[in-house]
């Protein structure tokens, strides 16, 4: 079948594909933080979990991956399952950092399906996380806060294992005159405490 025929029957998809997945600039890794991190933090945030069941999520913990190899972003898994009602909001201890080039960084969103079906949003409305927070003294954690902005009275439910947010690395520039020096060592605001 000829790949004009294929377009027309909806089956043709591009033999280069696989070629230009494989030469997409490659860019960072993701890593889970260390099990004593994560359970603190689990732990500091929900009190109703045991140290054995924060340590059992951890295990099952999966790395964040893309769902197809056209997606751009890398689905961050649910460590425990939560619910909220229109207007709460959540802190999760995603137990996932990201090793990141020097000229990245990592946007977080939540997931396309749970902001349009319930307003699922973010706190900060985009999750930055920069190259340098890998190396922070909390292991480069990476949290997330969620509000259910629902106008429509929707509870939003996630169960453990689920997707729910989605990180995609951009590449930056700077500016011809930039001369930042400072080093990170902390989370949220961390750089804005360093430069007031």
């Amino acid at each position: 079948m000829s790949a004009a025929a294929a377009i027309k029957c909806g089956r043709y998809v591009s033999h280069q594909s696989k070629e230009k997945s494989r030469d997409m600039k490659r860019a960072a890794q993701f890593l889970k933080v260390s099990s004593e991190n994560f359970i603190r933090s689990v732990g500091e945030e929900f009190p109703q979990f045991t140290e054995e069941e924060i340590g059992l999520m951890y295990q099952s913990l999966p790395l964040p991956k893309r769902a197809t190899r056209g997606s751009a972003g890398y689905d961050f898994f649910a460590p425990f399952p939560f619910r909220l009602e229109p207007g709460e909001s959540v802190k999760v201890p995603t137990g996932i950092r990201a090793r990141i080039d020097e000229g990245w960084v990592l946007k977080l969103y939540p997931r396309s399906g749970l902001g349009f079906k319930y307003r699922l949003q973010m706190n900060n409305t985009v999750g930055i996380i920069d190259s340098d927070y890998f190396d922070s003294e909390n292991e480069g954690h990476i949290f997330v806060k969620l509000t259910n902005d629902s106008r429509e009275g929707k509870a939003v439910e996630i169960a453990q294992g689920m997707g729910f947010v989605q990180g995609i690395f951009l590449e930056y520039g700077i500016t011809v005159d930039d001369e930042a020096e400072g080093v990170r060592n902390g989370g949220f605001g961390s750089t804005t405490k360093e430069n007031k």
